[in-house]
């Protein structure tokens, strides 16, 4: 029995001594990373696409899981890495930048790359409101179905491997996640590359802003993509992530030689 979507598998390229850990976002699978992955791979880089606990598999498994769950599958990558590489930089899209802020903040990394990472729930109405009886509401209300696909790129869209729903639930931790996320914003002081399309039309890109200014890191830069909605690495203006990425890789690499 095959329990993991096919696509959604754990990835690993063996390199050099400078290691990326990459981590996808809520309901995504490691699919949407692989392409960013391959070319740092290519730059000579040693990369692990980790894999959310509860993703990947059946909507289910997402719905009994907890933030935390997701949080120690990416520390379990991170652990990892350190056996084979000496410098670590990290890179999260959305919930995964969310979920390496929340690891860098106890544990030293060469450098952080968020891409579409929010700050704060989402503009959707009345989740405000709703958020703290959603445990109440999963248990006995259906995941929401998402809508069709908004992407500029809709070939890429095709081939993405995702959940097609959100676990009530699963959106409660979430909430909770940011939660834990925003006070440990100041303990976060490794170089970070932000990144955030002002096309993105779930995530606000004022978000971008809002994280940035909680960091603790001295070495922070803000970068504004366009022609791309949320998910910004495989949609049509991934090269300009994978430009970006690659540079602010290649000067800590330069810097920490």
């Amino acid at each position: 029995m095959n329990m993991i979507m096919p696509g959604a598998e754990t990835f690993f390229f063996p390199g050099g001594k400078v290691g990326c850990l990459l981590t996808h976002g809520f309901t995504a699978t490691p699919q949407e990373m692989h392409e960013l992955g391959t070319r740092l791979s290519s730059q000579g880089h040693t990369v692990l696409g980790v894999r959310l606990f509860g993703h990947g598999t059946r909507l289910e498994d997402m719905a009994r899981s907890r933030w935390s769950d997701w949080l120690a599958s990416v520390e379990d990558g991170y652990h990892l890495l350190r056996k084979w590489c000496d410098q670590i930089i990290v890179m999260g899209s959305s919930t995964g930048g969310c979920l390496s802020l929340i690891m860098v903040s106890e544990l030293p990394v060469d450098g952080i790359v968020t891409l579409s990472t929010p700050y704060k729930l989402p503009p959707i109405p009345y989740l405000k409101q709703l958020y703290p009886i959603l445990p109440a509401l999963s248990t006995f209300l259906p995941p929401i179905r998402k809508g069709p696909p908004v992407w500029y790129d809709m070939e890429a869209a095709k081939s993405r491997v995702q959940y097609d729903a959100y676990p009530l639930r699963s959106v409660y931790e979430f909430g909770a996640m940011l939660e834990e996320m925003r006070p440990r914003l100041s303990k976060v002081t490794a170089p970070t590359l932000l990144i955030h399309s002002l096309d993105d039309g779930f995530i606000p890109p004022s978000d971008m802003q809002g994280i940035h200014d909680s960091l603790g890191s001295t070495e922070k830069r803000m970068v504004h993509i366009q022609n791309s909605n949320h998910i910004i690495t495989c949609d049509a203006a991934r090269e300009d992530v994978f430009r970006e990425t690659g540079s602010f890789v290649a000067q800590l690499v330069k810097h920490g030689a």
